[in-house]
């Protein structure tokens, strides 16, 4: 099988590997689609991502693969379902998976047959990728190409209710990208009083407005710290930082109100900085959930795909272009051009 694999020196290529091979837990699946994502996929390709080092390296974490053949155990999966987090799990002629769902095969597990005959996520065969889902269910109004951005939205949501977001509350939202629409959007949809959005993009601003957003600002041409007060003079309970910028967590401190919560999920490429404090309040929280939690993304595919099918939750707002896998190497250099209008690259794979 072909897949994308960068190299020590951020170098992509298109490689031939083995087909990967399936326990008696697992399931193979045909690739259907995959996400790129812009912040993780360029931080592995520039060495750039915490805890990660082994290279050659196969990318990708944001497919939706389609069964094609199970383990002996398996129970919960059978051929022509469509699945979340199909990856690589091993290593094969020295290329290390980052995941791997770049690749025409992946491999998924089965945590229900895992249970079903005693083995608990505390029992090291376990392991967080054992915790895949069907995706799609006949009549779900989303494609299976454009389901890969449900990865995103099931991370994105996730982590919202993990930093407490609720109705009446406020925030602000660092970035308008794929994952700040989400943000935004999520935030709408919980029932936030105040959303504000924050980006340097005009095109980006007017589809966080469109997603939901309260009041935007090009942060160019304004002080965000003085807008945000001037529209919530007592502070926001959370601000996110969905970029990966540490600055920003320093300029949020004179956002938060008392006990607000900052809450940094973009992936800074730097691990360590500075803490300005001074323009917080004495109260605050600041909460890192940057590497979702898979048990957690599945506790709220429900809710998603309840949003998409009743219209609140349109796919499509942040998908902005398609390519097929034989132009995967365009697809990531449309990613460092960083073009305006870029939103969710999503890569399709030829299907028998």
């Amino acid at each position: 099988m072909k897949a994308l694999v960068v190299d020590q020196a951020g170098q992509l290529s298109v490689d031939d590997l083995p087909m990967p091979q399936i326990g008696p837990y697992q399931a193979l699946t045909r690739t259907v689609s995959c996400g790129v994502c812009a912040g993780t996929d360029s931080k592995l390709i520039h060495g750039h991502f915490k805890g990660h080092s082994l290279y050659p390296a196969a990318l990708g974490h944001e497919a939706i693969g389609e069964v094609i053949e199970v383990g002996a155990k398996v129970t919960s999966f059978r051929p022509g379902d469509l699945v979340t987090l199909p990856f690589l799990y091993e290593a094969v002629d020295g290329v290390y998976p980052a995941w791997g769902s770049f690749a025409e095969f992946g491999v998924i597990g089965d945590a229900a047959a895992l249970a079903a005959d005693g083995i608990g996520q505390e029992d090291p065969r376990f392991d967080q990728t054992y915790l895949a889902q069907k995706v799609l269910q006949p009549g779900d109004k989303v494609t299976p190409q454009a389901a890969a951005m449900i990865v995103t939205l099931r991370e994105v949501y996730s982590a919202a209710l993990h930093f407490g977001m609720a109705p009446g509350q406020s925030a602000v939202v660092f970035g308008a990208g794929p994952v700040g629409l989400s943000f935004t959007r999520f935030a709408a949809l919980i029932g936030l009083e105040h959303v504000l959005t924050i980006d340097i993009d005009a095109t980006k601003l007017a589809e966080a407005t469109a997603a939901g957003a309260t009041h935007v600002l090009d942060s160019t041409q304004a002080d965000p710290v003085a807008w945000v007060r001037s529209l919530v003079p007592e502070g926001v309970d959370y601000v996110v930082d969905a970029v990966g910028l540490t600055p920003l967590l320093n300029q949020g401190m004179g956002m938060i109100k008392d006990r607000g919560k900052l809450c940094a999920y973009g992936i800074s490429p730097q691990t360590s900085g500075e803490i300005d404090w001074s323009a917080a309040d004495y109260n605050w929280t600041l909460q890192f959930q940057q590497m979702p939690r898979k048990a957690e993304e599945g506790a709220v595919h429900a809710q998603i795909m309840d949003w998409i099918n009743a219209g609140v939750l349109d796919v499509d707002a942040f998908i902005s272009h398609y390519f097929d896998f034989d132009h995967i190497l365009d697809a990531f250099a449309l990613v460092a051009e960083r073009r305006p209008g870029t939103k969710k690259i999503i890569i399709t794979y030829p299907q028998p």
